[in-house]
């Protein structure tokens, strides 16, 4: 089901470190700040699904952008340059306190939107154009897997994180503030911890793709 020697390709381990990075970084914060609209700032489902469509909206239209600039551009760079931005973003939502509204998140995630869509189109391309067409479908179900596997993680690790700081009464209709205030803090620490993976998740990405790996899809710009 996995041949191991894929991983002896720089950019084939490289896509796969993307993956996870922005899954794990990412993704995985898509459990904890619904939680803060709707526990800390009593927001509902409906209103919450609302605030995140700029990010939805925006990951939708860059996406196919990203698809054809991955034909112009090193694909390096949009992998990298996607989960920078993804860090940045993460950056802007840290900023969060009790008296903050969801306007603060906005602008983090107009960027994280774009971040995303920078990825996710040639994410899927990279993995299978570094390997032989016989391994195409190895390498889109490894690649799958370590999305999956960074999401599973980075709720795993996020979830200890923000549990440790939060007080369990922080999620009650009334709670006190400084019950929502641990909420706050333990959104911080989380935050500050996606953004050190996507930043390392991009610095990876930097290194390990190489234009002269790819061989199933043609030459690729240099």
């Amino acid at each position: 089901m996995l041949d191991i020697r894929l991983f002896r390709v720089p950019t084939f381990t490289g896509a796969q470190i993307t993956a996870f990075a922005i899954s794990a970084g990412m993704f995985a914060q898509f459990l904890f700040l619904p939680l803060y609209l709707e526990s800390v700032l009593g927001y509902s489902a409906v209103r919450t699904g609302v605030i995140f469509l700029p990010l939805s909206l925006l990951a939708f239209v860059v996406a196919p952008i990203a698809g054809r600039l991955s034909t112009r551009v090193p694909v390096r760079f949009l992998l990298s340059g996607g989960l920078a931005l993804c860090g940045v973003a993460l950056l802007l939502m840290h900023g969060l306190t009790l008296s903050s509204t969801a306007s603060a998140l906005i602008p983090g995630f107009v960027v994280a939107g774009i971040g995303i869509g920078l990825v996710n189109a040639p994410l899927a391309s990279t993995s299978v154009s570094v390997v032989e067409p016989r391994h195409a479908g190895m390498a889109s179900g490894t690649n799958n897997t370590f999305r999956q596997v960074g999401i599973a993680t980075g709720i795993a690790a996020l979830g200890a994180i923000f549990a440790s700081r939060v007080d369990p009464r922080a999620f009650a209709p009334n709670a006190s503030a400084a019950a929502r205030a641990s909420f706050v803090a333990g959104l911080h620490d989380i935050l500050l911890v996606g953004t050190v993976v996507a930043a390392c998740g991009a610095v990876l990405a930097a290194v390990l793709v190489r234009s002269r790996d790819f061989v199933a899809s043609g030459p690729q710009p240099s």
